[in-house]
């Protein structure tokens, strides 16, 4: 699943770590979706709509 999670976190500066701690996951998982080799959770996706403020299809979408 491709994903702008890279795009948005750079925008706002966060490192990878920053952006795994706000969401309450590893760094590990944080660089698995971006590198679209994990495919989160519907909770985790949700967590991350909320924080970047955008819904779940503006940041996710099918390969």
């Amino acid at each position: 699943m491709k994903s702008r999670i890279k795009e948005l976190r750079a925008e706002r500066g966060w490192s990878q770590a920053v952006l795994a701690e706000e969401l309450g996951v590893s760094r590990q998982t944080v660089n698995a979706i971006e590198k679209e080799k994990y495919d989160p959770s519907l909770p985790l996706a949700f967590k991350i709509s909320r924080l970047f403020g955008l819904s779940i299809e503006e940041i996710f979408e099918e390969d």
